[in-house]
């Protein structure tokens, strides 16, 4: 009986040593930070065009006469945390808090003071949401979350003018390895959370789905192409060739519910963010929802492997180089293999296959 009980004991012992060590290496494993960078440039992008929007009507989201009176939000939030710095910005100044509302947001696009605009661009978003919540969508949502994990990693780090300033700063004496971007934890819990994040969005809309009877039969998807308030191509001949419709909208939700199981599969992880990509640009295509689709495909970006965003920054680079003869000559970026993604490179970069015992699946 000791010795069952001592076998027991030391097999509980191993197992839980060995879901400590895939812990730690799925979140507390240094990450390159120049995909995080990437993420942040999309992201900042997103922002200051959607905020420009609000600028086409700016006086009737926010003047005193808006559309949703102080009073009434004040009653909506009532029992919540909602702070909003538009509660206190006089009407005289309105247009003076958009425009500095939008440098701000231009500069963490920039990653100008990355540690500091990337805070600032998090309140901004997060006050203009508070300020007129029944505008609030899922675009907003995302732009939200992502904006607050670029405040978490160290999003300034690459792909930013806070980088060139460091290289301009070290001057041509410099060591080369010193001025690349160095790995970080906090850029890997960044990218991490970003991940996990998207695998709870996605099977939550999935699981949302199931409660509606035209996800079943298969008919969600012939009615979101025959609304004509969300038509930007005309998608009626599909009436002709139901099996396709329907063949879309079981699609659709079968990819929504595996997605957090099988985009962690190495070998699985090409074709499921294929079917993102699809999925997204479909949405922009048919239904005109190219600014939701968009920033969705951002945060599928953190799935990307390292070595795929060091190449597009180093292409870029080389081709703006090629582009300013008084420049140095660019120098040939050796493309990434993209077997990282099937090979166990996750987004730490880190060569450690997390997924193949399954332990991976079972932490998220």
């Amino acid at each position: 009986m000791g010795r069952l009980l001592t076998s027991a004991w030391n097999g509980i012992r191993r197992h839980t040593a060995e879901i400590e060590r895939q812990w730690d290496s799925f979140w507390f494993v240094p990450a390159d930070p120049t995909l995080l960078g990437l993420i942040r440039v999309c992201t900042g992008l997103m922002l200051v065009y959607t905020h420009l929007v609000w600028g086409l009507q700016l006086e009737a989201f926010f003047g005193p006469d808006a559309w949703l009176t102080p009073e009434l939000v004040e009653t909506m939030q009532r029992d919540q945390i909602a702070w909003s710095f538009w509660w206190y910005v006089p009407h005289d100044m309105l247009w003076a808090a958009h425009y500095a509302s939008i440098t701000v947001l231009v500069l963490f696009m920039l990653g100008v003071a990355t540690r500091v605009t990337s805070i600032l661009s998090f309140v901004v978003v997060v006050s203009y949401i508070y300020r007129t919540p029944c505008a609030l969508f899922g675009l907003d949502q995302v732009n939200s979350f992502l904006t607050l994990y670029c405040c978490i990693g160290p999003s300034g780090d690459a792909v930013s003018i806070d980088r060139w300033v460091r290289r301009w700063r070290a001057g041509p004496a410099a060591n080369p390895s010193a001025l690349k971007p160095q790995p970080s934890i906090s850029a890997n819990v960044a990218l991490r959370l970003i991940q996990v994040q998207m695998c709870v969005i996605y099977f939550f809309a999935g699981i949302s789905k199931l409660l509606g009877a035209a996800w079943w039969t298969g008919d969600a998807m012939w009615l979101a192409f025959s609304n004509l308030e969300y038509q930007s191509n005309d998608m009626t001949w599909l009436v002709h060739y139901p099996w396709i419709t329907q063949l879309m909208t079981h699609m659709t939700v079968a990819w929504e519910l595996t997605f957090w199981s099988l985009v962690w599969k190495p070998m699985c992880r090409p074709l499921v963010l294929l079917m993102a990509v699809l999925l997204h640009v479909g949405i922009g295509a048919c239904l005109g929802m190219w600014t939701f689709g968009l920033i969705m495909l951002v945060g599928c970006m953190s799935f990307l492997p390292p070595s795929f965003a060091n190449w597009l920054v180093d292409s870029v680079a080389a081709a703006a180089r090629a582009c300013a003869p008084r420049l140095s000559p660019a120098t040939k970026s050796e493309a990434p293999s993209w077997s990282g993604i099937a090979t166990g490179m996750d987004a730490t970069g880190a060569a450690v296959d997390i997924a193949t015992d399954g332990q991976l699946s079972k932490s998220v």
